[in-house]
Formats: C-alpha cells, sequence, structure tokens
C-alpha cells in the first residue's frame, strides 16, 4: 500500500490557500467525534469554526493544545446567518498566513443543511480559501427515524463530497450488510457518484480530508494535544486510505491532466500536485486539487523543478490509478497545446 502521507505542497502560508471543509449531520451522528479525531492527527494545524450555541463542542484541551485558533459562531445556525458574514469573517480570521493553517473545520449545527453551507463556503469572498468538500456524517443506527422519513432520499446528500456511515459496529451483525446497503442506496439516489465509507466512532483516516506538512508533532510545540492523543487508544483505530503517486519530471499536457481530473479513477476521492505546464512564451506552474468532484486549480508564483500528481481513496483501485497517473506523467507535451491551455485555465477562473 502506497504511503498517503506523502505531500508534495507545503503549508498554506507559501501560497496556497487553506482548503474549508464542512462537517455535517443529523443531531447525534458524531461530527463532534470526527471532529476530535480528525484534530488528533500528528502534526496537523488546524482551525475550527464551531456552529456555538452556548459552549464549544470541541475538546477544550485540544482547542487550546492543538489548533491556534477557535472561532465560533453564535446566534444561530451557520447556515442562516445574514449574509454569511460572522461564518467569513471566521474565515477571514483562521486564513491569515501567519496561522500557517493546514486546513479548516467547519462543524455546522445538526440542523444545518449541508447545501446551504456548501454555498456559503464556495461563495465566501475570503481570498485566501477554497472549497475543501462537505463530509456528510450519517448515524447508522438512527438514520430511518431522524433523517431519512420521506419516500423521497433526504436532498442534504447531494451536496456531500464524502459520506461516512457512522456507528456500524452497534448495528445488530445480522443486520449490519442490509442496513449498509440500504443507507448506500437511499444515498446514491441523491448523488450517485459521492464517496461512500464506513466508520465507528467516526475514526476515518485523515488523510481523506486534509493533508498536513508534517506527520509528527514539532518539539515542544502542541504539547496538549499530544498528551491528550497518547490517552486514546484508537489513534490507529481506523481503515487507511490507499493512495498512488508518480513524479512529474518534465511539463504536461494539459488535455492529459483534465481528463484525470474530470474523470477520476475508480476509488479515488482526492487528487492532488504540483504541474507544469507549456505556455506559448514560458511554462507555467499549477497547483490542482480534486474532491469529490470538485477541481481547483491555482497558478503557482514559479514552476516547481519537479512536479507530482498524487490520488487517494479509500477503496482505490491503485493499479488502475498508477496507470492513469503514469499516463499523464508520460504524454507527449513538447508543444503548447491551445484546447488543454483553454481547458485548465477555465478552472483557474472558477477557482479564483
Amino acid at each position: 500500500m502506497a504511503d498517503v502521507t506523502s505531500r508534495p505542497a507545503a503549508r498554506p502560508s507559501r501560497g496556497g490557500r487553506v482548503p474549508v471543509i464542512g462537517l455535517t449531520g443529523f443531531l447525534g451522528a458524531g461530527k463532534t467525534s470526527l471532529l476530535n479525531h480528525l484534530l488528533r492527527r500528528p502534526g496537523a494545524r488546524l482551525g475550527v469554526v464551531v456552529n456555538d450555541f452556548g459552549t464549544l463542542n470541541v475538546d477544550a484541551a485540544l482547542v487550546a493544545g492543538q489548533i491556534d485558533d477557535a472561532e465560533a459562531i453564535s446566534g444561530g445556525c451557520v447556515c442562516c446567518l445574514p449574509d454569511a458574514g460572522g461564518l467569513d469573517d471566521a474565515l477571514q480570521r483562521l486564513s491569515r498566513p501567519r496561522l500557517r493553517l493546514d486546513a479548516i473545520l467547519v462543524e455546522a449545527s445538526g440542523i444545518a443543511e449541508p447545501i446551504g453551507l456548501a454555498r456559503l463556503i464556495g461563495l465566501s469572498p475570503v481570498k485566501g480559501i477554497r472549497p475543501g468538500g462537505i463530509v456528510e456524517v450519517i448515524d447508522a443506527v438512527e438514520h430511518d427515524r431522524t433523517v431519512d422519513l420521506w419516500p423521497e432520499p433526504p436532498a442534504r446528500y447531494a451536496a456531500a463530497t464524502l459520506v461516512v456511515i457512522n456507528k456500524v459496529d452497534l448495528l445488530p451483525p445480522a443486520e449490519r450488510d442490509q442496513v449498509i446497503a440500504h443507507i448506500q442506496d437511499r444515498v446514491r439516489q441523491r448523488h450517485p457518484h459521492v464517496q461512500i465509507i464506513t466508520a465507528r466512532h467516526s475514526r476515518i483516516d485523515p488523510a481523506l480530508v486534509f493533508d498536513t506538512a508534517a506527520d509528527e508533532d514539532p518539539v515542544d510545540e502542541l504539547p496538549l494535544a499530544r498528551l491528550i492523543r497518547d490517552q486514546y487508544e484508537d489513534r490507529h483505530d481506523h481503515q487507511h486510505a490507499r493512495a498512488a503517486s508518480t513524479e512529474l519530471v518534465r511539463p504536461v499536457c494539459p488535455d492529459a491532466l483534465i481528463d484525470l481530473l474530470e474523470d477520476p479513477p475508480p476509488g479515488a476521492y482526492r487528487i492532488k500536485g504540483r504541474i507544469v505546464v507549456r505556455g506559448s512564451r514560458t511554462a507555467q506552474g499549477y497547483a490542482v486539487n480534486v474532491v469529490g468532484t470538485q477541481i481547483h486549480v491555482t497558478p503557482l508564483p514559479a514552476p516547481p523543478p519537479v512536479g507530482e500528481l498524487v490520488a487517494i481513496g479509500m477503496n482505490l483501485d491503485q493499479e488502475t490509478t498508477q496507470h492513469r497517473l503514469d499516463t499523464v506523467a508520460n504524454a507527449p507535451a513538447e508543444r503548447p497545446h491551445t484546447a488543454g491551455l483553454r481547458r485548465l485555465r477555465r478552472y483557474r477562473t472558477l477557482s479564483a
């Protein structure tokens, strides 16, 4: 299995936009457990925005010890704030370059609609961020009694980039497969191509959600987070994501690249990397990020001497994926590809 911790880019302070990931789900589905699980990722520098109805629903020791800044929004559902001003203000503060955050996690309230949250993040005027996906957490035990109550599946599933069917360990063993298949079917009626995984205690591989610039806590930093994390026996109690990667030693064909981004390999949830394309006059470097069906392309200050592409997913077909990545790496790109450059620049415009 490939090492999913391999990552090309440094912290966002070096020019990249900070990904903003929404954590959604009905009351009691396990959003806060997921948030605290992600906060225990060694080496992570994370910002958190929570929907605060009176208390900050993140472990106080973790907040104090592991993230540089925590912003709480009071006064109601994050998706109902007038003009999204409260959320935008929080994102503006957390995306400051000096914080050098790897990601910002937005935990919505149990009554928040993922569609509204995705819209607020995607349309935010804050320049230092980019959408990083919506993770919808489903309570496998209570799904049919709390969320899925009508003949038509809930519209909320249409906004998710990753669906986590949680608490599968609490299902009766004889019914487990049937219940999971039923939930998957209901979700896919709304979102046929969304990535769906199962979990217990909200434990998923953080590599599915964000990258970190380091895999270990810095010496003499984050001491409270390390102490709290050491008390948990579930540090590695989750399935690990699979990955495939390729090194890019020369400019790539933009058509081959966009074909990959628009039609990812089976099981790929995220694709990331730095690439160089040959323009009519000079070479241009770009950072590319795919989350689910979202494609984000931003220019780099300078073309990297060596680029890379990495694909990550829980059920990644590694052999097929490796072939697809190598195809991009080896596609002829000696001359500018006008049509391909237009396709690439279209995504750059949409990402601006």
